[in-house]
């Protein structure tokens, strides 16, 4: 008998614990779209009602796609200095070549509001080119030379944009699509 009660305890702690869990995570969720719908309001009011292409959550995390003549140093300053935004580390620049346009991808985190952000700026492919944002995120400097030395993105205004993997002489951006290998050239034919 005192097995069954004790079973009987262990489900009701169980589902009681299972219970406390939906409920944070509904909470955690709601935050969440509430922070991106105060990300779309504020990017909105500041580059206008057609800068968001695109804007939802990607793994419970705000996500949010932008032209590149939507993103410029009065956005990103506010990312940063807003006091409800407070997006003070960049944490990743990375670059993506798609068949038609190319991103580059920012993820932010606000240390003090524990906030994340993933920025998606589209440019096009036969010139990509965004501001850089270095002035407003340190981090920023070898992040944009990578996405410049291996994919060609320009990013207007770095101060050093020099190649930082590849040599100087390096021809082309061997991380795009229409790249071609000279294995010859090599050594590996």
């Amino acid at each position: 008998m005192s097995e069954e009660l004790l079973n009987t305890e262990e489900l009701n702690n169980v589902t009681e614990t299972n219970d406390a869990v939906e409920i944070n995570n509904a909470v955690e969720l709601n935050k969440t779209e509430q922070l991106l719908n105060k990300l779309v309001e504020t990017i909105q009011s500041k580059a206008g009602e057609d800068a968001i292409e695109d804007s939802k959550l990607n793994f419970n995390r705000p996500m949010i796609v932008i032209d590149a003549s939507a993103w410029q140093h009065e956005l990103a300053a506010m990312l940063r200095d807003n006091e409800q935004l407070q997006f003070d580390l960049l944490s990743c620049i990375s670059g993506v070549d798609y068949d038609d346009h190319m991103e580059v991808v920012y993820q932010f985190y606000s240390y003090t509001l524990d906030n994340y952000l993933m920025l998606k700026v589209k440019t096009n492919r036969q010139s990509p080119s965004v501001i850089s944002v270095k002035q407003f995120w340190n981090t920023a400097d070898w992040h944009e030379r990578e996405a410049y030395d291996l994919l060609g993105i320009n990013f207007e205004g770095h101060p050093n944009l020099t190649r930082i993997l590849l040599q100087d002489e390096w021809v082309g951006h061997p991380l795009r699509k229409d790249y071609v290998v000279d294995k010859e050239g090599l050594g590996l034919d």
